[in-house]
């Protein structure tokens, strides 16, 4: 290895033979020692600079001195609706108590008032009655044969609950605690300061497996069916039983399914997706999703944005190339919004894309060789995906971003984050289910609270219970 003489010429040609080749065996040691450093520093101050707009951290962990985008400009007009807008009123409800108010002198002169106003102003005052629980006593009476002296006791009707909830109770328990994330404790004080109701955190873990079994076979349907639709799929991860575990969550268009699994492997994935997939499945560029053929496939836009603003972020060769990268997933964005907003026809976003297409291979492939490893993976992956880049211009109803499945997501990473996780498998599993019938219900615009009461009463009196399988148009 040739290197440069660190001495004047004079000085080095006194120095002996064996010595030179030593001194600069060391200085080519050293120098691949510095470089070696260089490369340790510049990755410790990728792993330093990566927050939400970069990576995948969420923006909860973005420091105080993150520059945010600077807001827009002020359009000069006051705060609330404008003038023309659609206006959205407060619907009436059907009263409980009409109290018709007529007035009896006129306010101008002063005479006598009578008759009645076909259509007066209504005005509603909404108000919450004391809330007193329902308390129905069951008295079992034991009684003795005459004849044999056998002491026989009554049974309970059929479809009354073993315990001392009902199903309602046993359904607004799984609503505050799976969709208001309240814990044990706190779902036990609300029981006692809203309803007056007596009941420890044992008796609400036991009303959750309850839960569990009647809404298992809902999402055993809701599990077949999203093998039959285009899906968005992303994952996250868990705690059970303190050990790593991970949150997975399947989007359609009118169903979500949430599966808590100790893997976070290509296994998952498949059981969930189904062996014989026909499907488009949208995601991130995660290994777990590479057995997808690119057809079935479709990348997330969004992720790949954030992509190539830490290629820019690194400061080095291939931040040009994360530059002109993020430039033109602006176009791609613009473009498919005007779609979605019927301002721009699918054929022109078509034309407009197979121009710039040849014009996107070439620059990652300038990015495969920019000498920047990260940004060279990440140029070299999406040569072998780029297909994938484009099937939702091929495929009707398949959106460019996996944000269906990440706004799935935020609900459970926050009960996450209140709860630690879950304490079994059974925690788990009503964990899913809750989260998976809670957010099909808003996905249909179905009430919670209505949907798992009647879950929980059909597992009473053994009753298959209510779908929510969307019914086709």
């Amino acid at each position: 290895m040739s290197q440069e003489i660190p001495i004047p010429k004079e000085l080095w040609d006194l120095i002996p033979s064996a010595a030179q080749a030593a001194l600069l065996v060391f200085l080519g040691n050293l120098q691949t020692e510095l470089i070696d450093l260089r490369q340790q520093v510049a990755d410790l101050n990728a792993r330093l600079g990566k927050n939400s707009q970069n990576s995948s951290k969420p923006p909860s962990s973005d420091a105080p001195s993150l520059k945010r985008p600077p807001p827009r400009e002020s359009s000069g007009r006051r705060r609330g609706a404008q003038p023309g807008h659609e206006l959205h009123r407060r619907p009436l409800l059907p009263p409980d108590e009409e109290i018709p108010r007529k007035p009896n002198a006129c306010r101008r002169c002063g005479a006598a008032l009578t008759g009645s106003d076909p259509q007066p102003l209504r005005h509603q005052v909404i108000e919450l009655p004391p809330i007193k629980p329902l308390v129905t006593e069951y008295q079992l009476h034991r009684l003795v044969c005459p004849c044999c002296g056998t002491s026989t006791c009554a049974s309970l009707p059929e479809g009354v609950p073993v315990g001392q909830q009902g199903p309602r109770l046993q359904a607004t328990l799984a609503v505050l605690t799976g969709a208001y994330r309240l814990s044990k404790d706190q779902a036990e004080t609300l029981c006692d300061d809203l309803f007056r109701i007596p009941i420890c955190p044992g008796t609400i873990c036991q009303l959750e497996q309850q839960t569990t079994e009647a809404l298992a076979p809902v999402v055993e349907e809701l599990q077949q069916h999203i093998k039959t639709k285009h899906a968005n799929l992303d994952e996250t991860g868990w705690r059970e039983e303190g050990k790593r575990a991970w949150l997975w969550v399947a989007v359609t268009a009118m169903v979500t399914v949430f599966h808590i699994a100790r893997s976070r492997g290509a296994a998952v994935a498949r059981s969930l997706l189904g062996p014989g997939l026909h499907w488009v499945v949208t995601s991130d560029r995660y290994s777990a999703y590479q057995w997808l053929a690119l057809r079935r496939r479709q990348l997330c836009w969004a992720h790949l944005r954030r992509d190539f603003q830490a290629m820019i972020d690194r400061n080095n060769s291939g931040s040009s190339i994360g530059q002109e990268l993020l430039l033109f997933s602006d176009d791609v964005f613009h473009w498919w919004y005007r779609v979605r907003d019927g301002t721009l026809r699918r054929s022109s976003l078509l034309t407009y894309i197979a121009e710039q297409r040849p014009w996107l291979r070439t620059l990652l492939k300038k990015g495969s060789v920019c000498g920047c490893a990260k940004t060279v993976g990440v140029c070299r992956a999406l040569l072998k995906l780029e297909p994938a880049l484009w099937t939702f211009l091929r495929v009707v109803g398949v959106e460019p971003t996996n944000n269906a499945a990440e706004r799935a997501l935020r609900h459970a990473v926050l009960w996450r984050k209140s709860s630690y996780g879950t304490a079994s498998a059974k925690g788990s599993r009503y964990v899913a289910h809750i989260l998976s019938v809670i957010a099909t219900c808003r996905q249909q615009g179905r009430n919670v609270l209505e949907f798992v009461t009647a879950c929980c009463q059909a597992r009473l009196q053994g009753r298959t219970p209510p779908s929510l399988l969307p019914t086709p148009a």
